[in-house]
């Protein structure tokens, strides 16, 4: 298969795939964010999965109540592994069957309204990109939060990472994941279920080992809150570096 075999047709069909543990502050606005988009609402173009990893929060009923009434199907999955890439690779295999595009989204997260419009949009533009990535615009909700949002944003603090504040669209090693087509998730294995962090940067490196191409789109852009204190952000990183460590 080459890397300009991809799945984008006029009417490309989307699986919409949210993971979740204990979200319930958090999902329904992320569904209502989302919903927002007519192509997202088009019960013929898209299908919700929500992998949940056995929340104890009401997370699971306020999903089942906002499905009764929601525009597209909603599927409510049970992740027994808990972690994310465990739950994305079990929606597509339970329910990826007739769909085009993978759309990874985040539930303590808020949707630009044309975020999936948008999306594959930038996957026909750039022809031959296998998996859409977005950028990502740092926040804080502390002076530490805002200091440190300033700082990842730059060379400095990222690494020179294309997405953490990109200003310009191009062909990347990696980004926050967003738009994939499905043929290519299936073919590379989908996520490395045993990784509980950065399993998007190891997946991205399969991507392209295999042919693939990633297509930064600079234009859709997401605010990524930052941990509001020391500790919190050196335990995250602590992890990711983990995670990483592994990959060597």
């Amino acid at each position: 298969m080459s890397a300009s075999t991809v799945s984008a047709p006029e009417d490309a069909r989307i699986l919409l795939v949210i993971p979740t543990l204990n979200e319930a502050k958090a999902i329904l606005p992320c569904f209502e964010s989302l919903l927002r988009d007519p192509l997202l609402r088009d019960p013929a173009r898209a299908t919700l999965v929500v992998a949940d990893g056995g929340s104890t929060d009401g997370t699971q009923d306020i999903v089942r109540r906002y499905a009764e009434t929601s525009p597209i199907r909603i599927h409510l999955l049970h992740n027994p592994d808990r972690i994310q890439s465990a739950g994305i690779n079990s929606a597509v295999a339970e329910h990826g069957d007739g769909f085009d595009l993978l759309l990874r989204c985040d539930a303590h997260a808020i949707y630009p309204a044309d975020y999936a419009t948008a999306l594959l949009a930038a996957f026909r533009s750039a022809e031959d990109a296998v998996s859409v990535v977005v950028a990502m615009d740092s926040q804080g909700t502390s002076s530490f939060g805002r200091a440190a949002a300033w700082v990842v944003d730059t060379p400095l603090g990222s690494g020179g990472a294309a997405h953490r504040g990109g200003r310009a669209s191009a062909y990347v090693d990696h980004g926050h994941h967003a738009l994939m087509d499905l043929t290519w998730f299936r073919k590379v294995g989908g996520y490395d279920a045993a990784f509980s962090q950065n399993e998007d940067a190891e997946l991205d490196w399969r991507l392209r080992a295999a042919g693939g191409r990633i297509w930064l789109a600079d234009d859709v852009r997401l605010g990524y809150m930052m941990r509001s204190t020391p500790a919190a952000l050196w335990r995250q990183y602590q992890n990711y570096g983990a995670e990483a460590a592994r990959r060597r």
